[in-house]
């Protein structure tokens, strides 16, 4: 099966697989030099030659490095909710504990296995640090439609409240466990884990 990309900052998409194969290597190269180079000092020459891609392989997807962060942001999202989607299928359906756990714990396995995770996660943070909103209204969405559905709720609006809620407040937290520790405070995340259960009780109980 062709790999689906769904970047909206992509100056072209994909058709054939072969292209579809280069933006696959060109988003991965990208990845592996933010861990290594830091976004200031990507280029994306680098990109290109770490890919193994000509220069203007790079310019037919990406008008610059930002929009090539861009993407990459929007494909960590798109397998973040596939491996959800992957965790839900085996947890039972009247165990929203369980299904929050997983939310959580998928979160924290990309952000600590997924390179480049720490920079762009599921929005671009650049210049570092920066935090905006728009993303985690679009996580907050779909995960109100894919937990909703598992556990054969109404996705209505006080849900979608209450999950961007608890969103915004996990990747607050979050983001303080791995400044506390690179591999991510026990501790802090154990703390969000039981914040997110009472809190998300008051709906789902």
């Amino acid at each position: 099966m062709m790999p689906v990309h769904h970047a909206t900052s992509l100056r072209r998409a994909p058709v054939q697989r072969r292209s579809a194969e280069r933006l696959t290597r060109i988003l991965d190269a990208c990845a592996d030099l933010l861990d290594e180079v830091g976004y200031d000092e990507l280029s994306t020459r680098a990109v290109a030659v770490r890919a193994g891609v000509p220069i203007g392989s790079v310019y037919r997807f990406f008008g610059n490095k930002r929009a090539m962060a861009d993407a990459l942001a929007q494909r960590n999202f798109e397998r973040y909710a596939e491996r959800v989607t992957e965790r839900l299928k085996q947890t039972p359906e009247d165990g929203w504990r369980a299904a929050v756990d997983a939310l959580l714990d998928e979160y924290l396995a990309m952000k600590r296995t997924a390179p480049g995770f720490s920079l762009v996660d599921f929005g671009n943070q650049i210049p570092l640090g920066t935090r905006h909103t728009e993303p985690n209204h679009r996580v907050a969405d779909r995960l109100t439609r894919l937990l909703s559905r598992h556990l054969s709720r109404e996705a209505d609006d006080d849900l979608r409240r209450v999950f961007l809620i608890a969103v915004e407040t996990a990747d607050t937290l979050v983001q303080l466990a791995f400044r506390v520790d690179p591999a991510g405070d026990a501790r802090i995340v154990e703390e969000t884990r039981e914040l997110l259960r009472a809190y998300l009780g008051r709906v789902l109980d």
